[in-house]
């Protein structure tokens, strides 16, 4: 297991750079000027002339990615000039909350996700998995933003029972329970769609783990269905869910980008907007470099799992 953690870090390491090329070079085919952006009304031709040379810009690109690739290395992400602080420093206290919201998000779809499979696999074709697979596909249909702003009318202005946005209460709170409360709106929008997708593949895996001869042969010896469904079927199934939660990990992260934006959550996906619209190329690169790179342990972490609940694997 030691041998597949390390060989799997390895592998790791040329995906990482290659975001790092993505992340820089597709920033620079932002239209528009950083230096004239950051000057505003000050932005002379002197003065950008001079801001460039102070940021560098004035070098080559491929200059430019390896000055700010090294920097990175060296765990400086450059100051944002919107905000005049260091960029590590910002995102450090953003990602937390946007960690706190996936992770949630994560674990509820999960949950949700595979209980639904399950069911919906042992009682094919009845009343149950026909409802659950219809709302399955209901939520998976509908764009998170929409359904966002909908609960946000339903839950919090229409019956006033959960706040609209925020992580805590602006006037007292602050305490887990409040978090939870803040929690709640944002946390389950941001799952539902990643919720019908792990439950269509649970659902899937149980059903052509259920139509294996083990399955039948452990029935015929008279094993408790309860055992057969959960200790056997479920454990199989699983292994080929694991990659997919992995996979819906990383798409959660991506979609609390509008999701924080819709529930004014103080995330990183926020910041990352916020950033755009300032023009502040140093802080989105690093923003989307680190969710990027989340994304890629996240994977790591999923393959991890499977090649330990999977025997075959170990061969």
């Amino acid at each position: 297991m030691v041998g597949y953690i390390i060989k799997r870090l390895f592998y790791a390491v040329p995906v990482l750079l290659g975001l790092t090329v993505i992340v820089f070079f597709i920033m620079t085919l932002i239209p528009g000027d950083p230096a004239t952006a950051i000057l505003g009304s000050y932005a002379t031709p002197e003065n950008v002339e001079r801001l460039n040379r102070q940021l560098g810009l004035d070098k080559p690109l491929v200059q430019q990615y390896f000055i700010w690739l090294m920097n990175i290395l060296e765990g400086d992400f450059g100051r944002s000039y919107s905000l005049n602080r260091p960029v590590i420093d910002e995102i450090t206290e953003r990602f937390s909350a946007t960690l706190i919201l996936a992770g949630a998000s994560l674990i509820l779809c999960s949950i949700l996700g595979l209980l639904a499979g399950v069911y919906t696999a042992v009682h094919q074709f009845g009343w149950g998995d026909r409802l659950i697979t219809f709302l399955v596909l209901i939520g998976i249909s509908l764009p998170s933003f929409w359904l966002g702003l909908l609960m946000i009318f339903l839950f919090a202005v229409t019956w006033k029972i959960l706040p609209a946005s925020g992580m805590f209460a602006i006037y007292g709170g602050g305490d887990f329970a409040d978090l939870l409360i803040h929690l709640l709106l944002p946390a389950t929008t941001l799952s539902i769609v990643a919720t019908g997708v792990i439950a269509r593949l649970t659902r899937a895996s149980m059903l052509e783990v259920l139509r294996q001869d083990y399955i039948r042969t452990a029935r015929a010896k008279g094993l408790e269905e309860r055992k057969v469904i959960y200790r056997h079927a479920f454990r199989a199934a699983l292994v080929n869910v694991i990659p997919v939660i992995g996979i819906q990990a990383g798409f959660v992260l991506g979609g609390a980008v509008y999701i924080e934006t819709v529930f004014q959550w103080p995330g990183i996906g926020r910041m990352l907007v916020q950033a755009i619209s300032t023009r502040d190329l140093l802080l989105v690169q690093g923003g989307v470099l680190i969710v990027a790179a989340a994304y890629v342990l996240f994977n790591l972490l999923a393959d991890v799992v499977q090649h330990a609940l999977d025997p075959r694997l170990k061969k």
